[in-house]
């Protein structure tokens, strides 16, 4: 009986993942023998839980909120742009170490360029929330090589933090929520903050959007996001779910373990309908 070699997400919480769809979808396309997991680990079992499954034959892990900053301590190694990142969200066990690497921005930045369009050389963009999600797509966003880039979050002071770790990469600014400039339009205005999942809406700076924003929710949903909802209300130019970052960072993690990409457009199309 041939092997199926394991893979998993693990997160606290996990449930509402649709990775085990994607990459089941992904080992179909591409002939792949394995199978991927759902597995709910709460903050204080994370390193148990990674050690057992690395032990028990398991091949690699995709890691969710909110273990993303935390990982990287029992990481091995780390590439470039997960030590950049300062998170990590794709595991790759192999010879008894841990590799870490950070698929969010490649993704994120895939779905816009290619997928949607968007020119993000010489754009004003604006990210609310300063957490792990935002550490991932902060680097890649400003090779880009963006006008601006500005972090917005609850309390300043995260903001800053993060500003400060990404200030060599490029033109990157902080703020709160309460204190965004909209002396000028934003091109791209992202939602990095939770609130989505759990229900709330932010004091979101409704004058920084204009006629030619693009707002993308790095929340997904079958319905539109409440940050979906109250971009289409203030007159966005497009309001965009983050399907399209989860299947791309998800093609972009499946390459890494099994050495083949996968097509992203048949998954994606395929996801927004089954969702």
């Amino acid at each position: 009986m041939t092997q199926i070699d394991r893979y998993g997400v693990m997160g606290y919480p996990v449930s509402h993942s649709r990775s085990p769809v994607i990459h089941r979808l992904f080992a179909l396309q591409t002939g792949q023998n394995m199978q991927y997991e759902l597995l709910q680990v709460t903050p204080d079992k994370l390193d148990v839980a990674i050690r057992q499954f690395q032990r028990t034959g398991g091949m690699g892990l995709n890691i969710t909120v909110p273990h993303k900053a935390e990982v990287i301590k029992l990481c091995d190694e780390l590439t470039e742009r997960a030590s950049t990142a300062g998170a990590a969200n794709t595991l790759t066990f192999a010879d008894g170490e841990i590799q870490g690497d950070n698929t969010d921005g490649i993704g994120l930045l895939r779905d816009l360029t290619t997928n949607l369009g968007v020119a993000l050389g010489g754009a004003n963009i604006l990210i609310l929330g300063a957490g792990g999600a935002t550490r991932g797509i902060v680097g890649p966003l400003l090779d880009m090589q963006p006008a601006s880039l500005r972090i917005a979050n609850r309390t300043l002071d995260k903001a800053q933090a993060l500003s400060d770790h990404f200030s060599r990469s490029g033109p990157v600014s902080a703020c709160s929520f309460n204190m965004v400039p909209v002396t000028e339009a934003y091109d791209l205005i992202i939602n990095a903050t939770s609130a989505g999942v759990k229900g709330e809406i932010p004091p979101y700076p409704a004058a920084a959007i204009s006629k030619s924003t693009l707002c993308y929710d790095l929340s997904y949903g079958l319905k539109p996001t409440p940050f979906s909802e109250w971009a289409r209300e203030q007159g966005a130019e497009r309001s965009v779910m983050g399907w399209g970052m989860l299947v791309e960072q998800a093609a972009e993690s499946f390459n890494i373990w099994r050495g083949v990409r996968p097509q992203t457009a048949p998954v994606l199309k395929q996801m927004k309908i089954t969702a």
